[in-house]
């Protein structure tokens, strides 16, 4: 039976935190390609430039405002948690080969909080208000007829009807993909070792806790198409043509270019067949291989 002193408390914290990090850093994650990372050192970001779509213009006269309105849209951030609790009979028992998994699976689950946090807000997309006051995906975005944001707005969508699961072309070419991951702090795990503290004294364990604030919002709108229609060469190649046709306010081309198509897994072998098999119809070459990526997300499930 080990007696537990200081030494041994703190010996076993280092080895559970070196396993900790071990597995934050091996644990493969996908969010950052569809999301930008923006940090934050506040409670909440606000993004007043969002209304803003950056394109250059001969300079003749004055400067002219951009050609969205701004907007103000606010990223609150959460505090996220998760605990495991080594018993002190353990230690005394040398019991302790049996929390280095949940220690590796604690890690795991930190490390994938954004990918979580990011498809899950991608697959709310339809009932979540983005910059302009409306669903990220609707069929009604303003785009006005003049640059500077004025006159009668018309609505344009970036989503397709159907009855199908929901699948997802997005541009992320940008430096602003269509989802903002904002992190407020990096993730951290916290031990208590004193025997004398009221959780070690009353429940006999020693806590090991995760903790991490962020949150995930939205960027632009004209970046991303929802589709429930079928996920083949039709169903692709109109919501590509429906992204790539999008105009900005005084109906200039915003140059969106789908780049990746995120799909749930019961769409995994719907999607390589769209994009990632050469050839197709019993040979003929498939105008769509590679056209972009695929990511196939368990959130979305």
């Amino acid at each position: 039976m080990a007696i537990i002193t200081p030494d041994l408390i703190g010996v076993l914290s280092t080895t559970y935190s070196t396993l900790f990090q071990q597995a934050i850093g091996a644990t493969p994650t996908n969010w950052a390609q569809i999301a930008t990372l923006i940090p934050s050192s506040t409670a909440s970001n606000t993004y007043g430039w969002l209304g803003q779509f950056p394109k250059m213009r001969e300079w003749i006269g004055a400067r002219q405002a951009k050609d969205m309105e701004a907007k103000a849209y606010t990223i609150v951030n959460k505090t996220f948690e998760d605990t495991v609790e080594v018993k002190r009979t353990d230690i005394e028992d040398d019991n302790l080969g049996i929390y280095a998994p949940m220690l590796q699976e604690l890690a795991r689950a930190v490390k994938t909080l954004p990918d979580e946090l990011v498809f899950a807000l991608l697959a709310a997309g339809h009932t979540t208000l983005c910059y302009d006051d409306k669903m990220f995906f609707a069929d009604d975005h303003p785009v006005y007829p003049n640059v500077d944001g004025t006159g009668t707005a018309m609505g344009v969508s970036n989503t397709t009807t159907g009855n199908q699961p929901a699948w997802y072309l997005l541009d992320t070419s940008r430096s602003l993909k269509p989802i903002i991951f904002q992190e407020r702090t990096q993730p951290e795990l916290t031990v208590i070792t004193d025997a004398n503290n009221s959780t070690v004294f009353n429940q006999d364990v020693y806590p090991y806790g995760a903790r991490y604030r962020c949150n995930a919002g939205f960027g632009f709108w004209q970046m991303a198409h929802k589709s429930k229609a079928a996920l083949d060469t039709d169903g692709f190649d109109a919501a590509f043509a429906a992204m790539q046709s999008i105009h900005g306010n005084g109906g200039r081309p915003l140059g969106i270019t789908p780049t990746t198509l995120v799909v749930p897994p019961s769409l995994r072998a719907a999607a390589n067949k769209v994009v990632k098999s050469q050839l197709i119809d019993g040979g003929d070459s498939n105008p769509n291989y590679n056209a972009v990526e695929v990511i196939v997300s368990p959130w979305l499930a």
